[in-house]
């Protein structure tokens, strides 16, 4: 079970041969690494899975190699266009995980350096086509992490700016943590060769385009999402897990956020987020355990707008009314009543 959605493997991958996977999408979310938050957000499963599925469906109609196998609705594998109502289940090729050993403070990635197939890319690619009050880029700067030359910027950005060119951001996906790294850690960590990593950041700008003409339809502007990959059995590169949803995507609507963002701005006040970040000082790897009381509960009327935008988003992307819900204008407008 991860923090937003479950995996069910039906037939393991090997060496030789893919194996087949489901992904089981809850309502649950997380944001700030903590895991799952204390509150449900009602259809937000559903919503995900039908995003997911529209795009991934896209992908494959333009020839680009993807996991996806179809949605599940009573047990039947299906393409999004024959599904009946909302599903939460979605089909793929399961890929093998090589999970990096934590050997003496640091991770063991040697087990990429023979450049095996039919794997999961240990990176989480980060495409950014502007930096929102928020962006960890901020922070990162301020800590001298990363310096505006190693972005590719000419010079300090400020909070709102939009990039004339996309910036592409690389970090871990299978370490506790998740932790930004320079391209160079990136390539060397997954064993990627020169044209492998040219590929994948060619594929990741393709992505971003579709994602951001899809969304434009919507009126809604992509500022960043991430992007994750594999490699099939002859080391094709492969889209897998989710795609162009309001978790993997921090949309703006008429400059107000529309994603699971919301959650994070709301939750930066409390006392929480306050002691989560110190805790992050201390011990990258345990900080859990040092932040005490967890979160609490977003305010009713809060989270039913959160819900409506995941519900209003996977009508209006797939011009298909899955859900009785209220427009994206409306569910917005209840939102910036608590973020404004």
């Amino acid at each position: 079970m991860g923090s937003v959605k479950d995996v069910r493997v039906l037939v393991p991958a090997s060496e030789n041969a893919p194996g087949i996977g489901r992904f089981v999408f809850s309502d649950r979310y997380s944001v700030f690494d903590w895991g799952k938050m204390p509150d449900d957000i009602e259809n937000k499963g559903s919503a995900i899975c039908i995003a997911t599925a529209y795009f991934f469906e896209l992908l494959e109609n333009m020839g680009v190699k993807t996991q996806y196998r179809g949605v599940v609705e009573d047990g039947e594998v299906k393409p999004l266009a024959e599904a009946k109502g909302p599903i939460n289940e979605l089909e793929f090729d399961l890929l093998r995980v090589i999970k990096p050993e934590l050997k003496n403070g640091s991770y063991d990635y040697s087990a990429f350096s023979s450049r095996p197939g039919n794997i999961l890319i240990p990176l989480e690619v980060i495409y950014r086509n502007s930096l929102p009050a928020g962006s960890s880029v901020f922070k990162r700067l301020e800590r001298g992490d990363v310096t505006p030359h190693e972005l590719g910027l000419d010079s300090m950005p400020v909070p709102g700016q939009r990039l004339y060119m996309p910036i592409l951001d690389v970090s871990s996906k299978l370490e506790e943590t998740d932790r930004y790294m320079s391209w160079t850690e990136a390539r060397e960590i997954a064993g990627l060769s020169d044209d492998e990593y040219n590929l994948l950041r060619e594929r990741t700008l393709m992505l971003d385009q579709l994602i951001s003409e899809q969304a434009s339809r919507l009126g809604l502007i992509n500022e960043d999402g991430k992007v994750e990959y594999g490699f099939d059995i002859e080391r094709n590169l492969v889209v897998v897990d989710a795609l162009g949803t309001l978790d993997e995507c921090r949309f703006t609507y008429k400059g107000i956020p529309m994603s699971k963002e919301v959650a994070r701005i709301f939750y930066r006040s409390s006392d929480w987020y306050r002691r989560v970040e110190e805790a992050k000082k201390k011990d990258r790897l345990h900080w859990r355990k040092l932040v005490g009381e967890g979160p609490k509960p977003l305010p009713e009327r809060f989270r039913s707008a959160i819900s409506a935008l995941y519900m209003a988003y996977a009508n209006e992307l797939t011009a298909r009314e899955w859900f009785d819900v209220m427009p994206l204008s409306e569910a917005i407008a209840v939102i910036e009543e608590f973020i404004s």
